[in-house]
């Protein structure tokens, strides 16, 4: 039986789904609202309402690849020269641009709100990128394993390079549970300080047997 969410509920997982993992996303959720909702519940959740974190494919299945079961057998198998739309690799001549080509630079809105920019001609996703990304990699080199890049005020508008901050996931966990992004950057800048002591609290009673 599928469980019943409210508008504030659901409005929350939109909100803080994007590069979040689904375990994170699940321990923010059961913090803000007080519940004990598990990760599968989370990622059907998120499934029904057609949200994606961008990062667990294989637990989102409405956003992975789609993907034949095992022991299914392709029915070109043995055949050579088939031709059908959309698989054949040489179905383009060269120089050919489908139709809803766009060239390198345009940008577009996510479903979650952010801007991205065409980076490349290559395939799926991986030829866009978060324009604030891009903007705080030009200055400081690529975004760090396990750290993303936030807007200081909240506002995904606002690119100014000092309103993006660079965190660990660890600390957007904490920034998030804590409703500790602001909207004045130098505000979010103190909260993330008081992030990282939430955070070493949590380790000390971690190593006392205790819970964070």
């Amino acid at each position: 039986m599928n469980r019943k969410y409210n508008s504030d509920q659901i409005e929350f997982v939109r909100s803080h789904i994007a590069g979040t993992s689904f375990k994170d996303l699940t321990d923010m959720f059961n913090q803000k609202f007080g519940m004990n909702l598990s990760v599968p519940a989370m990622v059907s959740l998120a499934d029904r309402r057609g949200l994606h974190n961008g990062r667990d494919t294989k637990l989102n299945k409405g956003y992975e690849p789609t993907q034949f079961k095992k022991g299914h057998i392709p029915f070109n198998k043995g055949r050579k020269g088939v031709s059908y739309p959309g698989m054949k690799p040489t179905q383009f001549k060269k120089g050919h641009k489908p139709a809803n080509w766009v060239p390198i630079g345009t940008e577009r809105l996510s479903k979650d709100g952010y801007i991205e920019v065409k980076i490349a001609d290559g395939k799926l996703n991986k030829n866009w990128k978060s324009k604030h990304v891009l903007i705080w990699e030009s200055a400081n080199g690529p975004v760090p394993k396990n750290h993303v890049v936030i807007f200081g005020d909240g506002n995904k508008g606002n690119f100014d390079p000092d309103n993006l901050i660079l965190v660990s996931r660890q600390q957007l966990v904490r920034l998030n549970q804590k409703n500790l992004i602001q909207s004045d950057v130098n505000l979010t800048r103190t909260g993330i300080i008081i992030a990282d002591i939430y955070n070493k609290i949590g380790e000390r009673k971690k190593t006392r047997g205790g819970k964070s």
